[in-house]
């Protein structure tokens, strides 16, 4: 047991007492725009010689459509691919096996619409299984194989990622997610204008290399990460009943004969649309110099051409739900309930009172944990939150259930936590534990570099950047009132959607034994 002294006792209001100028510490963001329509997003911080540096796409899965979804995420991979100069040691020859591979891929589409015709009546079941290929199917794969082995020959592999650790980056990555696509990576301050031409380069010259193994790359992934898994398909399914209209119903690694079908000539249309400067954010963070660097951001991504068109914007909207909806899977995994509820997009004025709610059930101090684990022991563990996305939201409730309990108690006695939140208020000393959460957290979130240029993506990917230094007053100003308010709209059972999972009977029988 931990004994609280008076000096421990002293530190803590000490703390208390600092909280106020931790929510109002800001981020000095320089935002500008280059004459292409790229926003640019510029924090100054010269802690340590290093600069954090990233660009945000502002596409997702929600931008795709049924026939190339999960293209969004293909992009990721294929941007690294290289450019003009980087990944081939002969562009020529590089340029001539792509334009001929291209020519046996429309070839074998036509074929591949020959054979879902196949699939549609009854005489195969599947493109993805080599004995169901066509004669010619087989022989153009021949063809393309043997120009993937040429094309080979000129590649140099990883040639983006050897340029920036031969100088010193670390950590470049990327991530696709509904609403955005983001690019990162840390170099040493003296190489900043290395990032700045490397990053430009990969935007004005791209060269998607590989293009049909990489997608099968992609392919692969999805299999791995959700096919594979106990609890991957069967998620999978509940998000697309959640979601009736916005295009949030399908995972960003896309349904598998989408991504098995995607065209480079599909990929170059989105490229075409979605990565012009004006659906762009580039963002820095770290030891540099804003006034001497803007000039060098205009020579690099100045000149990368404004697109021909906007990116069109997305106007379906989700309906209400009126119904609950329920869902009942059995699963190599144990028994467990998942809840959603729709609620709200990232920025409305409800979603900060949705994310105390989620705070007041969550984490070990939270009701959910006290009550099922601790106090009750139906459950091994519950959780709660709000997810607010860029044209949509959900608000998340879930617990596993105990040996010798089931999910549909863990869903009664979850019901039962909600039902206490929306017939009294919050008592005013829990309610202020749960923003010195949220104020602490946002301290630390500014610690480093990448940290912050991480809440920007973010933030900018979901709709403004402005977040990072206006969330946390706005979480402060949440009343007991508002959340009483927000238990009572959101949480109906005509807004829910259950999912309950229980163990398939061979792997019960296997556990038991």
């Amino acid at each position: 047991m931990k004994v609280y002294t008076a000096k421990t006792a002293a530190g803590t209001l000490a703390l208390l007492a600092l909280l106020p100028s931790i929510w109002s510490q800001q981020v000095p963001v320089v935002e500008t725009n280059l004459t292409n329509g790229m926003r640019v997003l510029l924090v100054e911080r010269h802690d340590e010689p290093s600069v954090a540096g990233g660009w945000v796409a502002h596409v997702g899965s929600a931008n795709e459509r049924p026939g190339i979804t999960g293209i969004a995420h293909l992009f990721e991979h294929m941007m690294f691919k290289g450019t003009t100069t980087i990944g081939t040691t002969d562009t020529t020859k590089d340029f001539e096996i792509l334009a001929a591979q291209e020519k046996i891929r429309e070839a074998m589409r036509d074929e591949e619409k020959e054979m879902r015709a196949e699939i549609r009546s009854g005489k195969i079941d599947s493109l993805l299984k080599p004995e169901n290929w066509t004669p010619r199917y087989r022989e153009l794969q021949k063809q393309f194989q043997a120009l993937v082995d040429d094309e080979r020959k000129v590649l140099v592999k990883n040639e983006f990622d050897n340029i920036y650790t031969a100088n010193g980056a670390s950590g470049m990555n990327a991530f696709t997610m509904q609403d955005m696509t983001a690019y990162f990576c840390t170099v040493p301050a003296n190489k900043l204008e290395l990032w700045l031409w490397m990053e430009s380069g990969r935007l004005l010259h791209p060269v998607f290399r590989e293009f049909y193994s990489e997608r099968d790359v992609v392919f692969e992934e999805r299999r791995m990460r959700l096919e594979s898994t106990p609890m991957g398909v069967p998620m999978e399914t509940f998000n697309a009943m959640f979601w009736e209209a916005l295009p949030y119903s399908w995972d960003t690694l896309g349904w598998p004969s989408d991504v098995s079908t995607i065209s480079k000539v599909q990929a170059d249309a989105f490229y075409a649309t979605y990565y012009a400067p004006q659906n762009l954010t580039l963002i820095l963070v770290g030891d540099f110099n804003s006034l001497e660097t803007t000039p060098f951001l205009e020579k690099y991504f100045g000149r990368i051409p404004r697109g021909t068109n906007n990116p069109p914007d997305l106007v379906t909207l989700e309906p209400k739900q009126t119904v609950e909806k329920r869902m009942n899977a059995e699963v190599d995994a144990n028994p467990q309930v998942e809840i959603f509820h729709h609620t709200v997009p990232f920025g409305h004025k409800d979603s900060y009172a949705l994310q105390i709610f989620g705070e007041l059930l969550s984490n070990h101090t939270g009701r959910l944990y006290k009550s099922l684990v601790v106090s009750n022991g139906i459950a091994n563990d519950a959780g709660a939150g709000q997810i607010s996305m860029k044209w949509g939201g959900f608000f998340d409730l879930s617990g596993e259930a105990a040996t010798g309990h089931s999910p549909e108690e863990v869903e009664k006695a979850i019901y039962s936590e909600i039902e206490k939140l929306k017939k009294t208020e919050v008592p005013p000393e829990e309610l202020q534990k749960v923003k010195n959460n949220f104020a602490a957290a946002q301290y630390r979130k500014l610690s480093s570099n990448m940290s912050i240029l991480h809440q920007l993506i973010w933030n900018e990917g979901e709709g403004d950047w402005r977040e990072i230094n206006t969330a946390d007053a706005k979480l402060q100003a949440v009343t007991a009132a508002d959340v009483h308010r927000v238990a009572n709209e959101y949480f109906t059972k005509e807004n829910r959607a259950v999912a309950t999972f229980t163990r398939k009977p061979a792997a019960a029988k296997t556990t038991t034994e």
